[in-house]
């Protein structure tokens, strides 16, 4: 019998490893112990050509641990480790650690061992962020970034279904266009689309928008669809199993996720999870308890919602895809909170709420860092009339937020948010749903005017 465990030198370091848990993610391993050479059924391996510190960063990550990557170093290591030993769970966790302290040393690490993913990754990030960053680049990599499209913020409006003789010429996806500061129309809404309490997200470039509703009795509008950015066309997408509205859409992993919702009125625990190879819905865990409107967010590629309990408690938890399972992360207490949306940088989380005593003038921001689990408050209060947090998007280490008045920048680090600067607002009232879309070089469209004018 082959033993389950294997010692493994590495830079002069001993390891011990479970040789089960490397066949099953890495490929060098893989073939390693199936070739049948002698090398498989011995108890102890040598490596090398690597370095030790590469190796641990490899087995922590496989263990379930996020170790902290801190000089260019270390992120060396593990790029040349999951390049060499071709383990994808550790390209993963370093497409998940980006920031803009180390993207550029990622990016180029990656492009000399070839790890394809993750120099595309961070090639993208760099793209979204400050032109001076990619000054940085070798000449060849600084090319790869700058042939890239960098993501647009995007925004659709509250519309019901109209009939076709009834054109309605605000039913529209718009783009903030940066460089002329105007609002921009990218595509219109399909008949019968609904984004009203309907699920909004995106998913590798793609927008999807489910369980919108009719009329004063919240009919829930049976087909989806998907706006594909890169070809411009729109297609039906189906529904969940459960008709749903107020609920969360959200796009993690490669699935799309259902959280939570409405429907006739009641509240919802279901989740489902759709499968894109085969092609349909399937329930997943519920929800601790039922919810709508369900505020979420995404980092370190870990998926996050907020829930509102009763005694003004603000509980965070988080989905775990293995175990199938919503598992508790902190709670705030918080007297008349009341919950908008949540965002996310690095490991922070900031859950963006009313302001003091039903202020909805004003709103607070919460921010939880998941290495500490502290929670700490932002200083001073965000007025709704200048910038409407109800809705937020990360872009770099950018957060957009937006209303009919001004988009407004700011920018975030270590906790806080300083405005950067003001943009032009959306022309048109009504709530909005704001999103990033790598939009193709096309023809600029007419500038997005408001219905008065």
């Amino acid at each position: 019998m082959i033993p389950s465990g294997v010692q493994v030198w590495v830079g002069g370091r001993l390891f011990a490893a479970d040789k089960a848990l490397l066949v099953e993610n890495s490929g060098f391993f893989r073939g390693l112990f199936r070739s049948g050479m002698q090398e498989a059924t011995q108890g102890e391996i040598h490596l090398g050509v690597l370095s030790a510190g590469g190796f641990q960063t490899a087995l922590q990550v496989l263990g379930g641990q996020q170790p902290a990557l801190g000089g260019e170093e270390e992120l060396f290591q593990a790029v040349e480790c999951a390049a060499f030993l071709q383990v994808p769970p550790l390209a993963h966790y370093l497409i998940h650690s980006l920031t803009s302290d180390n993207c550029v040393a990622l990016c180029e690490t990656a492009f000399v061992f070839g790890l394809w993913d993750v120099f595309h990754r961070a090639a993208l990030f760099i793209r979204d962020g400050p032109p001076e960053m990619a000054d940085e680049l070798s000449p060849e990599v600084r090319a790869y970034v700058e042939a890239l499209r960098p993501s647009s913020f995007v925004a659709v409006g509250t519309h019901t279904p109209t009939p076709e003789y009834l054109e309605d010429v605000t039913r529209t996806l718009c783009y903030l266009d940066e460089k002329e500061d105007v609002w921009r129309t990218l595509a219109s809404l399909p008949v019968e689309a609904s984004t009203l309490l309907a699920g909004v997200t995106t998913l590798e470039n793609k927008l999807y928008i489910v369980g919108g509703v009719r009329g004063a009795n919240k009919e829930v509008v049976e087909p989806g669809f998907c706006y594909d950015a890169d070809r411009g066309t729109w297609q039906e997408f189906p529904s969940p199993h459960q008709a749903r509205y107020d609920v969360a859409l959200v796009g993690y992993e490669g699935s799309l996720y259902a959280i939570g919702g409405e429907f006739q009125r009641v509240p919802l625990r279901s989740v489902e999870r759709y499968d894109f190879a085969a092609g349909c819905w399937n329930f997943i865990a519920d929800l601790p308890q039922p919810a709508a409107g369900v505020p979420y967010a995404q980092t370190l590629g870990r998926l996050f919602i907020c829930l509102w309990q009763p005694a003004d408690t603000t509980a965070v938890y988080e989905y775990k895809t293995q175990a199938d399972a919503w598992l508790p992360v902190a709670s705030l207490r918080r007297p008349q909170s009341y919950g908008h949306c949540m965002v996310a940088h690095r490991d922070n989380l900031y859950v963006i709420r009313n302001g003091p005593s039903d202020d909805f003038l004003h709103c607070a921001i919460d921010c939880l860092n998941l290495t500490t689990g502290q929670w700490t408050a932002l200083p001073g209060q965000f007025v709704n009339s200048k910038g409407a947090l109800f809705t937020a998007v990360v872009r770099g280490d950018t957060i957009y937020t937006v209303n009919r008045m001004t988009t407004l920048l700011y920018s975030v680090g270590n906790g806080s948010w300083r405005l950067l600067r003001e943009k032009a607002g959306f022309p048109r009232p009504g709530s909005l749903q704001t999103f990033l879309l790598r939009l193709p070089d096309v023809a600029l469209a007419p500038a997005v005017s408001s219905p008065e004018q």
